[in-house]
């Protein structure tokens, strides 16, 4: 094996977008899927805003014994995974079961399903709760699902890193690549935009209570006061160079190229966060100088404190004003796990396209000194991507994507 670790496949699951080229259509015309919370009545809760996947057709696009058996988060990662096996041209059943694995991350597990059995067990009794709680409201039932509806046997696991397990994910799959497993489905889906799921969000403190969708969620500005939770995120079907020439893979987006990974310091130790070294660490895995990142996907937490540290990271790094910097999550929420790999997709989709998708809603603060992709797309020769994720609790993860070197 080269060594070298392609994306091809992509299987999205967005607010703004169900399906990878209807998520990139979306974020190029700048529409967003933020919007009143639909999914429960979240009127009496501080924070009312959401990015919320509609039209998502379940009963249509799986096999009913699935259903009763899957949260909602699980649903949206099978359907995902279709689609990004069969953009990669992939049929699992042609191929050696432990030649492939899944790795995915999840920040919030199965919460409705879990939900929904906690108040038949409150209301009913322990003979109303469904035998399938034992797993569908656990961190890693999205990667068990997956390898066996699709017969995959190789090296499986679940990265729980909150913003940041999405990037780790992905990074696990190319180091098991790297170890010898030909193709690996990996990614995040995150799906939890129900009472439960929102009390535990609200307990983070960081959840935005602003009312306007336009206004809620805006990084990089002087009116930033939180964020918007959204539900959704990307699978990819990761590869080995070599195996995806063989078995004549139909495109190539990209190649995960570097990768690093820190946790911040003691709050109050007076050392500084750990992202700068993440980056660090990304771009020497890479054996990439700065001056070759052609634009950085920002974490984003459009709370004041966080966004001047990325800032600050970014242009001591880049410079001032060295690199375009873009966020379009802010069409989405933060999905959790599931932002990293959207953000990659968004980024593999850049190379393709030769442009950088915009940040909407934000008008820069002169504070940062980001040169911010604001309004509307920017035409750009993309050859490399920076992708930065920041979980609570103090994780850092940067992963470098590059152009199809083939």
């Amino acid at each position: 094996m080269t060594g070298a670790t392609w994306v091809t496949g992509l299987g999205v699951a967005a607010p703004n977008g169900l399906g990878a080229e209807a998520y990139w259509e979306a974020t190029l015309a700048g529409r967003s899927g933020i919007a009143e919370v639909s999914r429960f009545d979240a009127s009496s809760y501080p924070a009312r805003l959401a990015g919320e996947i509609h039209g998502f057709a379940d009963a249509e696009l799986l096999p009913s014994r699935l259903l009763p058996q899957t949260d909602r988060v699980t649903r949206l990662a099978l359907v995902a995974a279709d689609w990004a096996l069969g953009d990669a041209g992939v049929d699992p059943g042609a191929l050696p079961e432990f030649d492939m694995g899944v790795i995915t991350a999840a920040s919030s597990g199965g919460f409705e399903f879990g939900q929904n059995e906690l108040r038949a067990l409150a209301g009913k009794g322990s003979q109303y709760v469904s035998a399938y709680q034992s797993f569908a409201w656990f961190y890693a039932v999205n990667s068990g699902q997956l390898s066996i509806r699709n017969g995959m046997r190789g090296p499986s696991s679940v990265v729980v890193g909150d913003q940041a397990g999405g990037l780790d994910a992905l990074a696990q799959a190319r180091r098991q690549i790297r170890q010898g497993t030909p193709l690996v489905v990996s990614g995040a889906m995150d799906a939890s935009i129900c009472p439960w799921g929102w009390v535990a969000q609200l307990a983070g403190g960081r959840l935005s209570t602003a009312e306007d969708p336009e206004r809620a969620y805006v990084p990089f500005d002087d009116a930033a006061r939180g964020q918007v939770s959204g539900e959704g995120g990307a699978l990819l079907v990761l590869e080995d160079a070599d195996h995806a020439r063989r078995r004549g893979a139909p495109r190539v987006y990209g190649e995960v190229a570097g990768h690093g990974a820190t946790l911040d310091p003691r709050p109050g130790s007076g050392r500084p966060p750990g992202l700068h070294k993440a980056i660090e660490l990304a771009l020497d895995d890479a054996e990439l100088q700065p001056e070759e990142v052609d634009v950085v996907f920002a974490d984003a937490a459009a709370l004041p404190e966080l966004d001047r540290a990325e800032a600050e990271t970014l242009a001591k790094i880049f410079g001032p004003r060295g690199v375009p910097v873009t966020a379009p999550k802010t069409m989405t929420g933060r999905l959790c796990s599931g932002a990293g790999p959207l953000d990659v997709t968004a980024a593999l989709l850049s190379f393709r396209d030769g442009v950088l998708p915009p940040t909407v809603h934000t008008v820069p603060s002169d504070r940062y000194d980001l040169d911010l992709v604001v309004g509307e797309p920017r035409p750009a020769a993309v050859q490399t991507a920076l992708v930065v994720a920041r979980g609570q609790g103090g994780f850092n993860s940067a992963l470098v994507v590059r152009a199809p070197q083939q």
